[in-house]
């Protein structure tokens, strides 16, 4: 857990901002507020889906055994 640090608050337009310091950024371009008793929670947006899960893998350096597999015939199906 990090320590607390004032900053302060200010207008955009029509809307209250807050400069987010450094050490409190989040990943990704996008995050969810809600409002937790008197607390405001900022999330990031986790991204899913296997694009995401895919992106996110490492490769695998091992080497994988033969396996017989062959292809079923029509016979075989039947």
């Amino acid at each position: 857990m990090s320590e607390p640090r004032h900053v302060r608050l200010f207008r955009n337009g029509r809307n209250q901002a807050v400069r987010i310091p450094v050490e409190f950024e989040l990943p990704g371009e996008e995050a969810v507020i809600y409002r937790d008793g008197d607390r405001l929670v900022l999330e990031p947006v986790r991204k899913r889906g296997l694009v995401a899960l895919l992106k996110a893998m490492k490769p695998v350096d091992e080497e994988f055994p033969e396996i017989d597999d062959p292809v079923p015939t029509q016979e075989s199906v039947l």
